[in-house]
């Protein structure tokens, strides 16, 4: 019996023994335009092997970066797109940077961020005042949620202009609730308890006139 273990090391193991030795075969054949009929050969067969790699972009580039690779780098065939060199192949990717918001400002999210620096773009004007107000209710609400108690306005506007680089400021306004939209979103949600009121009343107003009813008639 023969083991893996005493065998050639396989540079892909994904891709199995099979087109390893493929691949090895190719490269012993004597003229080169047996090695390109042979290579594309094996570029069609790894994609049928794993058929994920259609869904990825440029995967019939992959698929022959593959194949160079599974050669050692040592492959002399015509491909229709350059090979890599060790050197690309073995470069490590580029450290990924953490994203800005940390420690205190952190659970606000990437949104406020993108929303901060819209509104900074804008030009002076109503459209810029609601959508930076937009972004600090926003902010309480958020707030509040993530550290499970009510913050004061005056948190938020220190937190905004801390965001924005002093570049928004709502020190202006002596609470959020006194704000255009705070008032639009209460006065709503005024008018729907109101219904809501309403409603309860006169459930208990017919609750009342069926028990007096019964009671009369029981009286009778």
């Amino acid at each position: 019996m023969e083991y893996n273990t005493s065998r050639p090391r396989l540079h892909m193991p994904e891709y199995g023994r099979i087109i390893q030795q493929l691949v090895t075969r190719c490269k012993e054949l004597a003229t080169k335009e047996e090695r390109n009929e042979m290579a594309f050969a094996i570029v069609d067969f790894m994609g049928q092997r794993n058929p994920q790699l259609r869904d990825e972009d440029n995967y019939k580039h992959k698929l022959w970066d593959h194949l160079f690779i599974l050669s050692g780098y040592d492959l002399d065939v015509d491909s229709p797109f350059p090979f890599p060199t060790i050197e690309e192949i073995k470069e490590k990717p580029k450290r990924m940077e953490y994203p800005k918001l940390q420690g205190e400002f952190k659970f606000y999210g990437k949104s406020i961020l993108q929303l901060i620096e819209k509104a900074i773009q804008l030009e002076p004007g109503d459209e810029k005042d609601a959508l930076i107000q937009v972004i600090a209710n926003n902010m309480k609400k958020s707030y509040n949620v993530y550290n499970k108690e009510h913050v004061q306005d005056e948190v938020i506007f220190r937190h905004l202009k801390d965001l924005s680089e002093n570049r928004l400021d709502l020190t202006g306004i002596d609470s959020l609730e006194k704000s255009k939209i705070y008032y639009a979103n209460n006065r709503s949600n005024g008018k729907s308890n109101g219904k809501n009121g309403q409603n309860s009343q006169n459930q208990q107003n017919n609750q009342n006139k069926k028990r007096n009813f019964h009671q009369n008639k029981n009286r009778k």
